[in-house]
């Protein structure tokens, strides 16, 4: 807070200064991207925080495996279904699914809550309706190719992962925090995720300006004049940004010349598959699993978004 503050105090004294320094074309085109990208994103981010304190405050997940079927074949769809009602950025979501595999749900079923919050909760779901006005399809695709990522990822873990590429640790029963007050939960759960999600929030919009502006028009032409490109360029540029899920649709937006299937499987993959994502997973279960996880999420989450776009898409731009 201080540096934050002796920031701000130069930026005012010197306020002539960096007007005449930073008074060029290419800069305000680029800052304009920038300010539209987080102004627009920023009050879903508060909402989604807030929502996301009062649910690890107030809904233990003890509570949520009660709600969860025995058998992990239809636990898996009922937690994927779960997700929509639990709003969270993808790194709240990493714990809770930890927890509840230390509460002895079925590993597959946690995996499948794990990818399906962060990815179709009613507020992504609003600022994808937000971001592409006039297409309440692409939040229909969202949520449809999000499901599936996680419904399908859940069923394959299920026959064929092995207990023993979750690490030991990550099974351990921690302590209860019971002797915590709720408000003080809510409250450092909300700045924790308010922080680390508007850091990334940061970093999209710089990089959603950057591309804007540096990367030349008749690239990004190239991309969405190509399909299969287009589509595998926007897939690993997703994992690269690593944005917040309640971000990642106005940055998919401001990126005009790019075709609304590739804009969809960006919005798909990225919030279960990126780099602070797979970072968080190897350090949370192990590499092991990370290394197995994060590769079939990628596919499966290409596979699914392309399976809901051409019917609700087809090739539009």
């Amino acid at each position: 807070m201080p540096l934050l503050c002796t920031v701000l105090l130069a930026a005012m004294l010197s306020q002539s200064v960096l007007v005449d320094l930073f008074d060029a074309p290419m800069l305000r085109t680029g800052s304009t991207v920038f300010i539209a990208v987080v102004v627009q994103a920023l009050p879903f981010l508060v909402l989604g925080v807030l929502l996301s304190g009062a649910i690890t405050a107030y809904l233990p997940p003890d509570r949520l495996r009660r709600l969860l079927p025995r058998r992990a074949a239809w636990g898996v769809p009922v937690a994927g279904l779960a997700g929509a009602a639990l709003p969270g950025c993808e790194c709240a979501s990493v714990p809770v699914a930890r927890r509840l595999m230390q509460q002895r749900v079925a590993p597959a079923v946690a995996l499948a809550f794990l990818l399906a919050s962060p990815a179709i909760n009613p507020i992504v779901l609003v600022t994808t309706a937000v971001a592409f006005p006039g297409r309440p399809e692409m939040a229909l695709a969202r949520f449809l190719g999000s499901l599936g990522t996680a419904v399908v990822t859940g069923w394959l873990w299920q026959r064929f992962g092995r207990a023993d590429w979750i690490a030991e640790r990550a099974l351990r029963r921690l302590p209860d925090a019971e002797g915590q007050s709720r408000w003080r939960v809510f409250t450092e759960t909300a700045r924790h995720d308010l922080v680390e999600a508007g850091g990334f929030l940061i970093v999209g919009g710089l990089a959603a300006a950057a591309l804007n502006v540096l990367v030349p028009p008749a690239w990004l032409d190239a991309v969405g004049g190509q399909l299969a490109l287009g589509i595998i360029v926007m897939a690993l540029l997703a994992v690269i940004l690593a944005l917040c899920s309640e971000a990642d649709a106005f940055v998919a937006a401001s990126l005009t010349a790019i075709p609304l299937v590739p804009k969809l499987v960006f919005l798909v993959v990225g919030p279960v598959v990126d780099l602070k994502l797979i970072a968080l997973q190897a350090g949370t279960f192990g590499r092991a699993f990370a290394l197995r996880f994060a590769p079939l999420t990628f596919l499966v989450a290409i596979a699914c978004a392309l399976a809901a776009a051409f019917p609700l898409l087809g090739g539009g731009q």
